[in-house]
């Protein structure tokens, strides 16, 4: 997931003025759960906005699946705080194999096809969720987590989906030198892989025709 479009509605409280250079901490264990609540509210703030238009139920939904996402392999998440407050998080894991039929994994194995996903994505480090607080937006953060989360992905393998709704998510990962690897009609609500800057088959990325 990413960022939403829409700016900060008056109804969302204030949030922390974005230091210079916030503290980055990298968690790869349960040690991450005492943050829950924290993560909860940020990933809520993130998402209620258009395109997601995700309720607290969602935010919920997120914070509960936690337990269970620090104990895949691979997990890594990094936080970025003011202080004591937290300013934003990436969180990611290695894809198993055989590749995941739940959730949005069939339209990603979809769009490139049975060999190219196994090939591409299994053992890859999967991004499932970055997100920042609307006052942290345009400083740079979010690029930050999402470097630093992807810094020691496995051969430089890593890969993500968004949503083709979101025209602010696609022009973020283009900027930061993702490529997109599948291409669903643009005016649709399909779900787009994103292969990492140092995935090796990005340059075999296919082309919208």
């Amino acid at each position: 997931m990413d960022i939403p479009d829409s700016p900060v509605s008056p109804a969302i409280p204030a949030v922390p003025a974005v230091p210079a250079v916030p503290a980055v901490r990298v968690f790869r264990d349960g040690d991450l759960l005492a943050h829950t609540t924290a993560l909860r509210s940020v990933y809520a703030d993130a998402f209620c906005a258009p395109p997601w238009n995700e309720d607290e139920e969602k935010a919920v939904e997120f914070g509960e699946r936690l337990p269970v996402n620090v104990r895949r392999p691979g997990f890594i998440a990094v936080l970025a705080f003011a202080g004591s407050d937290l300013l934003g998080f990436a969180t990611a894991w290695t894809t198993p194999a055989p590749f995941p039929t739940d959730r949005c994994y069939p339209q990603a194995a979809a769009g490139l096809g049975p060999e190219r996903t196994a090939a591409w994505l299994c053992g890859a480090r999967e991004i499932d969720e970055l997100a920042v607080l609307p006052g942290a937006r345009g400083t740079g953060l979010a690029g930050e987590l999402l470097a630093a989360v992807t810094e020691d992905a496995p051969d430089g393998r890593s890969w993500l989906l968004t949503s083709v709704r979101s025209t602010r998510a696609m022009s973020f990962y283009r900027g930061r030198g993702w490529a997109q690897a599948t291409h669903p009609s643009p005016d649709g609500e399909g779900i787009v892989v994103f292969l990492g800057p140092r995935h090796p088959a990005r340059a075999l990325a296919p082309q919208p025709l």
